[in-house]
């Protein structure tokens, strides 16, 4: 059997704030898909020990970026995360304590931070874009399973706490790994909402017209 840092061994997907290895070996011309525990993995997989300990470093820097939203601080490489929320502008704490260096960076293209004022909205690096804008106006549109809405974007920023989702259920509800709010992938309203509003019915249809590409990301307030 491969190691894990050879080809595909297993594919990592996320369900309810857990990560999933599943099995990409074609089957009868299928993909195989089975689930394999995290244990599983490490018995099979015949990591020496310093790719043991890489792979599960990589597997903690994966958590911290996917659930909590930190970024890798481009000069220390230190995981940081923003106070405010709508301020690109950041300064690396560990840089100044650990340094003495004063180390600001763009949180959008994670680059030495070039421009002024405070807060900062905009970047003056060449090439600065917010990459899940761009994510969301070039993704796919999808007719949702069990429903009558058509043409639906297949990724969406949860309305909630602005986490990047794509479409891979049997309905137009899902529920945001990272905050745990359930939402309708068609009209972008809480879950609750949206079936309070269209009664039996609320699998297949909206009250709501279906929301278009976002082309905002919605921040959370919360910690």
């Amino acid at each position: 059997m491969k190691s894990l840092h050879q080809s595909l061994f297993v594919e990592r997907t996320i369900s309810q704030g857990h990560l999933r290895f599943h099995c990409p070996a074609d089957v009868n011309g299928e993909k195989c898909g089975k689930e394999w525990s995290y244990p599983e993995v490490r018995r099979n997989a015949s990591l020496t020990e310093t790719e043991q300990q890489n792979f599960e470093e990589k597997l903690a820097k994966f958590a911290a970026k996917y659930y909590y939203d930190f970024k890798e601080c481009p000069n220390c490489k230190s995981f940081v995360e923003r106070c405010d929320l709508k301020n690109l502008r950041v300064v690396c704490i560990l840089c100044h304590s650990l340094k003495g260096d004063v180390f600001e960076f763009c949180w959008q293209c994670l680059k030495p931070w070039k421009g002024a004022g405070a807060p900062s909205e905009r970047c003056e690096n060449e090439g600065c874009k917010n990459q899940s804008l761009e994510v969301l106006a070039n993704c796919k549109l999808k007719d949702l399973p069990g429903s009558e809405i058509k043409n639906c974007p297949s990724i969406r920023a949860c309305p909630t706490c602005g986490r990047l989702i794509e479409h891979m259920e049997k309905c137009k509800y899902i529920v945001c790994p990272q905050c745990q709010v359930e939402f309708c992938f068609a009209c972008l309203e809480i879950a609750r909402n949206c079936r309070a509003s269209k009664g039996g019915a609320y699998f297949k249809y909206c009250a709501k017209p279906l929301a278009p590409k976002q082309t905002q990301i919605p921040v959370w307030a919360q910690k």
